[in-house]
């Protein structure tokens, strides 16, 4: 691939033209708004504007319901030798195709899982789609070359290849991403009216939880409106299961024993399946789910007391498998909670205390 064309400079728009501006294609970027295409080219994504003459590969990153009006246009005046399109929803964009009688040999509807909460050329980053998978749903009659070019387009931004079928995506999607996303809403609305005293009291916990709760509700909304069936259906399943916990919650309060060791069962049932589900999650580089050990160490808001930390960690020779951050509530410090392998934790507790810093067990 020699040149391409990114309709839709935001986010993912932007960060694939910045992987593949930075590996040597030549790029284009427009934009229903020119000012954002201008700050993406600014960032080094590319030229503002539409391109001389045809490209290998346009690639439409605009909301799911403009994703088929603007790869129909694109198609029609042909500007590319192959489209491809980057919307979370794949069954819509293309059924919507078929109904304008438009030629699909030469499209493929692909999505990369990654993104950010927040949105915009600004946002982007070229290594946004590193190590991240990125689900392509040719059909039999895809052209060949078509596949080729997006597959390189794939490994450009140095994600990893995933073919699906677009209903089977959709329904995957449902249940990892766009259900996750209306869960911690509602959790996070919960605060909206609490008291400041009781928001005071936030911890890691509900941070977690509520972190992709801070996404853009306008560009939720559309990705919702393109996958309503699926995502109904999974948080159909999700109020089965709430609706049990709130009995077994109540039963919990009851005088009745056998009442009370039955809510604690139906309490203990869903904490376990819980347990088991998040058992599947994916670990590190995709791998399979890894134990680690916490190592909790007391840190100051100071400039360099993290590359500090990282480095005694180095010089005692234990990798950082992940890190989390606790800040604590109206103090300069916090808690940094490092994740290591649980034959080198003892190791590292010794290590980094010699050093100074203070272990919490």
């Amino acid at each position: 691939m020699r040149t391409a064309l990114v309709i839709g400079a935001g986010l993912i728009g932007t960060s694939a033209a910045l992987a593949l501006a930075g590996r040597g294609v030549t790029v284009h970027l427009t934009d229903h708004d020119p000012d954002r295409a201008r700050t993406a080219a600014s960032l080094g994504a590319g030229s503002a504007g539409p391109p001389p003459g045809r490209v290998d590969l346009a690639i439409v990153a605009v909301p799911p319901a403009h994703t088929a009006t603007v790869l129909a246009e694109a198609m029609s005046a042909g500007i590319a030798r192959g489209y491809a399109d980057v919307a979370s929803v794949k069954g819509g964009p293309r059924r919507e195709l078929e109904d304008l009688d438009t030629d699909l040999r030469c499209y493929i509807g692909t999505h990369p899982m990654a993104g950010k909460e927040s949105s915009g050329p600004l946002a982007a980053t070229a290594d946004l789609f590193e190590g991240r998978p990125w689900v392509l749903t040719p059909v039999p009659d895809t052209d060949t070359e078509v596949l080729n070019l997006v597959l390189e387009l794939v490994a450009l931004c140095r994600a990893v290849p995933v073919v699906m079928d677009a209903a089977a995506h959709d329904r995957a999607v449902a249940l990892v991403s766009h259900t996750p996303q209306l869960v911690s809403s509602m959790v996070a609305a919960r605060l909206e009216a609490a008291d400041e005293t009781v928001v005071r009291l936030c911890g890691q916990g509900i941070r977690d939880v509520t972190r992709i709760a801070a996404s853009d509700p306008r560009m939720w909304t559309e990705i919702l409106s393109a996958n309503p069936g699926p995502v109904a259906d999974v948080l159909a399943g999700l109020a089965a299961d709430l609706a049990e916990t709130v009995e077994s919650l109540h039963a919990l309060r009851s005088a009745d024993e056998a009442k009370r060791h039955g809510g604690a069962a139906g309490i203990t049932d869903v904490l376990r399946r819980g347990n088991a589900g998040r058992a599947r999650v994916p670990g590190k580089h995709g791998e399979a789910p890894a134990a680690y050990e916490t190592v909790a160490v007391l840190i100051s808001d100071r400039p360099g007391e993290l590359a500090r930390i990282f480095a005694d960690a180095g010089h005692a020779g234990v990798n950082i498998e992940d890190i989390r951050i606790e800040h604590a509530t109206g103090q300069q410090a916090g808690l940094v909670q490092l994740m290591v392998k649980p034959t080198a934790a003892a190791a590292l507790s010794i290590a980094l205390g010699e050093r100074g810093w203070s272990i919490r067990r």
